[in-house]
């Protein structure tokens, strides 16, 4: 059996597995900032395909992109406590405007001190609503959609790469309505949106639904969520969709005078998708050779590699090659031209392979001298690179057939990525009737979660069970939109359920 690409299993070591993979494929590396990456060309590439996808959805709901500054005075925050409360911990403060050399030293200068604090923007609420104050003044501004693409800084006591850094890459939506009725419908046609996308672009089955009160976002009334399973079992929250009620328009005085001239508090809504998503492909689709890459997200869906050893038919290959690329571009797939790149780096052959194997390319062509006489392409397909003894998994085919046969390729490697995580999150999703028999679950070892009955639970009850769960690493994920069949006993308290739950460990 041939060796994995990787120097650790999935099996084995989960955590170093996902280093390895995002080590391994080029995506990112440390920046000499706790928390802070750089994002590297591969990286970029798939987070860049991600937000096309997604920016057209965003726009195709009527939403206009925008931008705001990346420094927030404090007295924005000030104005919503509930909201700052949930992000203090997080937030970095500028207080100086200019450095100067003190005892050999380069510091603060104490003469440059800002009059007011400022925060490195962690999320836009407050700034945005200030903005919408001054915009919205009657019925007829509303709605008014807004969308940023931007960073944000949370500073993040346990960072890992995509996952958790205290700076990344998001968009932020953030619109005002007149009613509670249009708001609503704003959040959830905003969730439905992301798992849209998640479903359709990055091959992720996901489960949309409402997280419990003591998980909504700060200020929030509702939040809304969708949340994916990982090859570990555990959850990622992969996008999330607020509703703010009133509590925002009050702090920030987003005002608007109805039809019969009465002056109103508009109704406020806020949702975001982040570059967690590219930490979500990696451990929803890789394996131990490295990444396997959705074909609609992959910065490159077709690499060919023209096997040059420095002989006399190098150049009739490298002509091949080119010939190759230009016919398979010509070939749509998802409504685009295939994106192609000829390999023509300085390395051997069998290295610049298995590069592309890590990367999660999926298709991923090696051109010799045989193929090019006898007019044939050999290919690997990512999403089948080995047979079930291990071996690599090569195809042969004519060169006039293959510009098309990608195409659908690349089209069944978006949809069996789809049904192999599917069949995951299903097969490894339980219902559970007590505490007891959910620890058992989670205790096992075996990628799991569990689905529970619940009463919705407050106060001190609440706080009660949220700490138990916590004792086992858990915490209530969701309580999904397809509600299913509901348990007549909540299994935390004893008390009638009203609905089912989603419970698991989380990144």
């Amino acid at each position: 059996m041939s060796r994995s690409a990787l120097d650790v299993s999935q099996k084995d070591d989960f955590p170093a597995w996902y280093q390895a993979a995002v080590r391994e494929a080029d995506l990112a590396e440390e920046s000499g900032v706790r928390g802070c990456m750089i994002i590297k060309p591969w990286g970029n590439g798939l987070w860049e395909r991600m937000k096309a996808i997604l920016n057209a959805e965003i726009e195709a709901t009527g939403h206009e992109n925008c931008y705001f500054p990346v420094l927030i005075p404090l007295k924005h925050f000030e104005q919503e406590a509930q909201h700052v409360e949930g992000f203090a911990k997080e937030m970095a403060v500028v207080t100086h405007h200019r450095l100067k050399v003190i005892d050999g030293k380069l510091q603060p200068d104490p003469e440059a001190r800002l009059e007011e604090p400022l925060i490195v923007r962690p999320t836009s609420e407050t700034i945005i609503g200030s903005a919408m104050s001054r915009w919205v003044r009657s019925y007829r501004d509303l709605p008014l959609l807004l969308n940023q693409w931007a960073n944000v800084m949370r500073w993040e006591m346990r960072p890992r790469m995509f996952l958790r850094t205290s700076e990344f890459l998001w968009q932020e939506g953030h619109t005002a309505h007149v009613d509670e009725k249009d708001a609503m419908e704003e959040t959830e046609r905003m969730l439905g949106v992301y798992r849209d996308f998640a479903v359709d672009a990055l091959a992720l089955p996901v489960v949309d639904g409402r997280k419990p009160e003591h998980e909504r976002f700060p200020g929030a009334v509702e939040t809304l969520t969708i949340e994916a399973m990982m090859r570990d079992g555990k959850a990622l929250q992969s996008g999330t969709s607020h509703y703010l009620g009133t509590n925002f328009a009050r702090a920030q005085n987003i005002q608007y005078q109805d039809q019969q001239g009465e002056w109103k508090h508009a109704h406020t809504t806020s949702w975001g998708l982040s570059t967690r998503m590219i930490g979500a492909v990696i451990m929803a689709h890789g394996d131990d050779d490295g990444l396997r890459l959705p074909p609609r997200v992959a910065p490159q869906q077709v690499v060919i590699i023209p096997m040059l050893k420095g002989a006399p038919e190098d150049e009739k290959i490298a002509d091949y090659c080119a010939e190759l690329a230009r016919s398979l571009v010509g070939q749509e797939v998802f409504g685009e031209a295939i994106r192609v790149r000829v390999d023509l780096d300085q390395d051997k052959p069998q290295n610049k392979r298995w590069r592309w194997v890590k990367k999660g390319a999926p298709i991923i062509c090696e051109i010799g001298p045989r193929d090019v006489e006898n007019a044939k392409v050999a290919f690997l397909r990512r999403d089948t690179l080995r047979t079930e003894e291990g071996k690599i998994n090569s195809h042969f085919v004519e060169r006039v057939d293959f510009p098309a046969m990608a195409a659908e390729i690349l089209a069944e490697i978006q949809t069996g990525l789809y049904a192999r995580a599917d069949a995951f999150l299903k097969a490894h999703t339980h219902t559970v009737a007590s505490f007891e028999e959910m620890v058992e679950l989670f205790g096992s070892g075996e990628p799991a979660w569990a689905r529970v009955s619940w009463s919705r639970p407050t106060g001190a009850a609440l706080e009660t069970i949220v700490k138990r769960l916590k004792e086992h690493q858990l915490t209530v994920r969701v309580a999904p939109f397809d509600q299913g069949e509901i348990g007549q006993t909540c299994i935390f308290t004893g008390e009638t359920a009203v609905e089912t739950i989603v419970v698991a460990k989380a990144y």
